[in-house]
Parts: C-alpha cells; structure tokens; sequence
C-alpha cells in the first residue's frame, strides 16, 4: 500500500508555475492507491466506503478524496448514493456472468485484431510485462503481479487499434476488476499458476500472430476466471 501522500509536500508555497505538476501527481497517486485498497478486498461488497477513515489513513482532505470516488464511480468499481456518500459496487452472480462473457468477446475480439495490427514496439513492451510479471508470480507478489497482468491485457485492447473497443472494454473492465483479482486468491486450487500458464499461451499465440487461436485463449481465460472467483461462493453455500 503506497504511503501517505501529502508527507511529501514542501510547507512553503510553490510558485504559480510549479503547482500544476505535483498537484496532478497526487491526485494520481491518490486515485491509485485508493482503487487498490477496493480491488484488493480492504472492504466488503455492498460495504459502505468510510470517507473519514480513508482521509485519516492516506492523510488528505475530504475534497481530494470525493474526487477520487467520482472517478472509481465512473469506473463501475462503487457507487455513490445521493446524500450518502459511496458504497462498493456488489454484483450478483448473474451480474458476473453477463459481465465476464461480454468482457471474454471483447477480449477475444482484442486478440485477434492485435494479431493484424501489433507493431514490434508493442508486442515487446507486452513481453517486458510479461516476464516482470512472472517475477512477481513467483515471488507470490499479488499486488505487483496484477498491475502487471491487467496492463498486458490493457496493451493488448490497444493494440487493437479499434477505439470504439477500448473505449467499452474501458467502460466495463473496472465493474470487474475487484473480482478478477480475488480468482487468483481461490484456495481449492492454484488458480495463480493456471493463470500464469494461460497467460504464457496468450504471450506465445500473440509472438506467432495467431488470431484464431489468441481469441480463444483469451474467451476461456476470462470464463477461467469467472469459475475461480465463484468457487469459494459456491463451496460456503455446500
């Protein structure tokens, strides 16, 4: 989890010139660490968002924090309630089913297009990412190994080169985000390394520009996911 933000500023105040940058890199920060404290489960479903607890733990205000919750608003991860403040977006089974079979034929859609359009830049900053993210798989580092497993499946959708996906694949990806990251925490099975070894098929399918098969990689990977994030749900309902 990223320390507090605001330690960092000087007490004396900048100059008009010099106030733009830092203040834009703060609030990234902010919005940052705060979308991984929902992601990585520090509140429950359906779980009201605590504004003055939040404000205390990252050292900010109310306002920065507010403006930070819009965005993830925006991005389907919480929902804010009229005079309320926010809660964390809960979605029912059938909810997660609809989402991740239109997110798998975006995916799917994505590869096989990045297929015809990849350049050579692209595919080898995927492949970087790829690599930095087995370190972090074997390392059993959650945090790093889903930033980096998210921004390969990012690059992909841009490599795409369609706008129209990437701008719903976008709409969408943050609805889901909290679950795709609790699949890889399923116990009854190493979901991890299965998905480690899928995401070596997509990276090896991708290198080949193998369309066909990359689209199907990618569907069954997200339905792959579905099942983990389900399976603990279903073994406490047994």
């Amino acid at each position: 989890m990223s320390e507090p933000f605001l330690d960092t500023l000087d007490e004396q105040s900048p100059a008009p010139a010099e106030i733009a940058k830092p203040v834009a890199s703060l609030h990234e920060g902010l919005l940052v660490a705060l979308r991984d404290f929902i992601v990585e489960g520090n509140l429950e479903d359906g779980a009201r968002v605590p504004e003055r607890a939040l404000c205390e733990r990252f050292n900010i205000s109310r306002t920065p924090l507010r403006e930070a919750l819009k965005v993830l608003a925006a991005e389907g991860l919480i929902e804010l309630l009229p005079n309320r403040g926010a809660r964390v977006r809960e979605l029912s089974s059938a909810d997660l089913r609809e989402l991740f079979d239109v997110m798998g034929g975006l995916e799917a859609l994505a590869g096989r297009l990045a297929c015809e359009r990849i350049t050579e830049v692209e595919f080898a900053e995927i492949e970087r990412i790829h690599h930095e993210m087995y370190r972090f798989y074997l390392r059993r580092d959650m945090h790093g190994y889903f930033h980096c497993n998210q921004a390969i499946h990012q690059l992909i959708v841009a490599a795409a080169g369609n706008a129209t996906l990437s701008a719903t694949y976008a709409g969408l990806a943050g609805r889901i985000r909290r679950v795709r990251y609790s699949a890889n925490l399923a116990k009854d099975r190493d979901r991890l390394g299965e998905a480690m070894r899928e995401h070596e098929a997509i990276l090896d399918a991708l290198r080949r520009r193998a369309g066909s098969e990359l689209s199907d990689i990618l569907f069954l990977h997200l339905r792959n996911k579905l099942k983990a994030a389900q399976a603990p749900a279903l073994a406490a309902g047994a």
